[in-house]
């Protein structure tokens, strides 16, 4: 295991949330009736390639970075080659030549990088996600810089020489006879308008999360971030940038799958609503999702600046301050029940940080045989969460 991987002290409850989740989500929606268009369509592999050179496609913020490995790749190339079916791609018209990409992200993307013959390095997709979505697309000095990019050739079975796939190791170029065929497989994509309601665009989240939920591996917090996606979504992958932020986590990159994020909601949701919290967790950082969407610009602005100001003071702390002695992993509880006692306060007079962070107290916690009896079993539970938190009070407040 590598020091700098980031692992989660507590796994998230992942596991518990994914139980759980078709119930925590269906509970919290009166969902509104639509009127809506779809459009099928079988554009073909340069039409598709061309609308997403042009930005004419979009990656919108609540869809999952890109996490496909290159043999899945491969395998799709393979496919449209050889002519077998392929999933349809679903998108949303948001304005004139405006497409929001619903359900597809890693089959267009996949097409794209095929095409240009460029594979993303995993720890820097998130990085390529933040160009892509300013640029509308990829410059050349980032596709041919090899600090983003490995050469896409495509990776297929290698078994016995009379077995041999005729297509592995080649790329776009290298396709001879077989990439006119390629170019000219079509795709059925299926393009949706919303008719009404005219005054949002409400159903791209509600159709993102009813094609992504049926079996399709998106983490709890991937799909809570379709749901909510609003400016305080906005807000916290902005955050997870933040370099003090990241040399917390002890990694550089992102994650993936959006836990880091996560784990930020929890740190923004315990330290506004604590006193408040109720299990499950999953409902409780969806209902709380929910509650900011509907907080102002100020209150963003203010949030924005509070939050860089604790990582400020943070940044005169010893860098394993929050990773647990023993597992080598983050040690949410604790980050998420400093942040709270410290900040309660504050929060609640519209103040930022202020003071410093008295590291032998987060030592104190952090041995306090009551504080790690209620992080060990029950984590979730209102009592545990509750107990920590008075825990932590007890020592910074």
């Amino acid at each position: 295991m590598n020091d700098n991987e980031l692992i989660f002290d507590d796994q998230l409850n992942i596991e518990s949330e994914e139980e759980s989740s078709e119930e925590d989500y269906s509970e919290d929606f009166q969902i509104d009736e639509y009127e809506l268009t779809s459009s099928p369509n079988d554009f073909n592999i340069m039409t598709i390639n061309s609308f997403i050179e042009s930005g004419a496609i979009i990656i919108p913020g609540f869809q999952r970075n890109f996490v496909w490995d290159i043999k899945r790749a491969s395998k799709l190339i393979e496919s449209i080659i050889l002519g077998l079916p392929v999933p349809q791609i679903f998108l949303y018209e948001e304005a004139k030549n405006k497409f929001l990409v619903m359900d597809g992200q890693q089959r267009l993307m996949t097409i794209f990088y095929f095409i240009k013959q460029k594979f993303p390095k995993r720890e820097r997709r998130t990085e390529l996600r933040e160009i892509f979505s300013k640029n509308g697309n990829i410059p050349d000095e980032i596709l041919f810089d090899e600090e983003y990019f490995t050469t896409f050739k495509l990776s297929l079975s290698k078994t016995k020489e009379r077995h041999k796939n005729k297509f592995n190791g080649l790329t776009y170029k290298t396709l001879g006879e077989y990439r006119t065929q390629f170019e000219l497989r079509p795709i059925r994509n299926v393009i949706v308008k919303q008719n009404v309601p005219k005054d949002d665009n409400s159903s791209v989240f509600e159709i993102f999360n009813r094609l992504n939920s049926g079996g399709i591996n998106l983490t709890p917090q991937e799909i809570r971030g379709s749901l909510y996606h609003s400016k305080f979504y906005d807000l916290l992958y902005k955050l997870n940038l933040e370099p003090v932020w990241r040399k917390l986590l002890r990694t550089e990159a992102p994650d993936l799958h959006m836990r880091d994020v996560e784990l930020l909601l929890r740190g923004f949701a315990m330290m506004i609503d604590g006193d408040n919290y109720f299990s499950s967790l999953a409902k409780f950082l969806n209902d709380f999702s929910n509650k900011m969407k509907k907080i102002t610009p100020d209150k963003i602005i203010f949030y924005e600046s509070y939050f860089k100001s604790f990582l400020e003071h943070c940044s005169e702390l010893p860098e394993e301050t929050f990773i647990n002695k023993k597992t080598k992993r983050f040690n949410t509880f604790l980050f998420e029940a400093i942040l709270f006692a410290t900040s309660i306060d504050k929060i609640n007079n519209n103040q930022l940080y202020s003071g410093k962070i008295d590291l032998s107290k987060i030592k104190l916690m952090e041995s306090d045989s009551e504080f790690n009896e209620f992080s060990i079993a029950g984590t979730t539970n209102k009592s545990s969460v509750v107990k920590r938190l008075e825990i932590a009070k007890k020592y910074f407040i």
